[in-house]
């Protein structure tokens, strides 16, 4: 595979089973009963800090170190493992900031067959394409692509048991599960990120009703091909962490799935993602959070997004490449609501970025772009990025 993003999402795998190379080392030199080494512990990690420049003056203008993020794995066995993240979001994490400390992955793996892991835990949802990758070198543009941030939540995480795995002399990827689900009565008022509000992250989160998740790849030398589905009831029986009995006995079925695709040859990479979402007895949600039907910060009874992107390598030394790229994104996050309520116009949107990745190496990666946006051209901007993995 000669395509950057695809190597780079190989060589996260790699490292996430370094740990395995370690322990059977240890089992060829006899060692395999002695306590654990530390080269049974890997670690890792990323970061990415950003700078925006808004065309509008009357925006402000802003430097965020978006993500600081550590990676720990343990391998207890030849067959239990341990995958965890640690995330710092704005830097600064207290009352009279905006950042944010979360575990962004916690889980215990054991393999069953050679083809089948089960996983427990905090996991991410296999839907789309950054939700699961999403390492600066890994994906263009100084900031994650907005269909896969407003349309599938990402980084979205839920607290589950599933199973995963390849077949197909490894071609192809499954992962399958049940999960915690969205809780309706979390919902915000506003639709600009769709469900996102409803999400619980496993913090105390609503479990009255769970929710089932799919997700496949298949790949192949040069290209590959994936979809993925999330469904499950949102109500909770009225007990979400705002209980309400506009929601009790309610089916406020949230359903999400995604198609996508990559594509390498040379030094031309494409990538393409359609996602939609629909949402049940969003009347019972608008109620029970107290949308004003003339807000336009009605719960979505559907929403969707799509977006197409091309990049290509125009200069490479060694692990240095110069990838500009363009990317055309199309998204509307309250395509239908109730009767009597009304959609935010500005949710209706088409962003077009334009930009360079200048990879210094495999792992480390300078960002520009420029971002135009349609409806909203408050957010037309020049963003400046830098972006390490390890």
């Amino acid at each position: 595979m000669t395509a950057l993003k695809q190597q780079l999402a190989e060589e996260k795998a790699a490292r996430e089973k370094q740990v395995d190379s370690a322990v059977k080392a240890a089992v060829a030199s006899n060692q395999a009963d002695n306590p654990p080494a530390a080269s049974d512990t890997s670690i890792g990690g990323y970061g990415e800090l950003s700078y925006s420049n808004y065309r509008d003056g009357s925006v402000k203008d802003q430097v965020d170190f978006n993500r600081f993020v550590m990676f720990l794995g343990h391998r207890f066995n030849d067959r239990l493992r341990l995958y965890s993240e640690l995330e710092l979001e704005h830097a600064v994490s207290s009352a009279g900031d905006k950042g944010e400390i979360e575990v962004e992955q916690g889980y215990i793996e054991y393999n069953l067959l050679p083809q089948m892991n089960l996983r427990a835990g905090l996991m991410l949802m296999p839907l789309g394409i950054l939700n699961e990758t999403h390492e600066p070198p890994t994906y263009y543009g100084v900031l994650r692509n907005e269909v896969e941030t407003r349309i599938i939540p990402s980084t979205w995480r839920e607290a589950g048991i599933g199973l995963q795995g390849r077949v197909l002399d490894s071609v192809l990827e499954y992962n399958i599960g049940i999960s915690t689900g969205f809780d309706a009565s979390k919902y915000a008022g506003n639709a600009a990120y769709a469900v996102k509000d409803m999400h619980g992250e496993a913090s105390k989160a609503a479990a009255n009703d769970l929710a089932i998740y799919a997700g496949l790849n298949y790949r192949q030398p040069g290209w590959m091909l994936g979809a993925g589905l999330f469904t499950g009831n949102t109500a909770q029986n009225g007990n979400g962490d705002n209980p309400s009995p506009f929601l009790q006995g309610k089916d406020a079925r949230l359903t999400l799935w995604d198609v996508h695709g990559k594509y390498g040859v040379g030094n031309l990479e494409l990538q393409a993602l359609y996602a939609r979402g629909t949402l049940g007895d969003t009347l019972a949600i608008n109620q029970a959070v107290g949308v004003v039907p003339t807000s336009g910060g009605a719960a979505p009874k559907s929403f969707y997004g799509w977006y197409g992107q091309a990049a290509y390598h125009v200069w490479k030394k060694g692990d240095m490449r110069l990838s500009p790229f363009v990317r055309y994104e199309r998204y509307n996050t309250q395509d239908s609501v109730d009767a009597g309520y009304t959609a935010n116009p500005l949710n209706d949107e088409t962003v077009v970025t334009a930009g360079a990745n200048f990879n210094l190496s495999r792992e480390v990666v300078l960002k520009a772009d420029w971002q135009n946006y349609k409806t909203d051209n408050k957010k037309d901007r020049f963003n400046l990025g830098v972006g390490y993995m390890f």
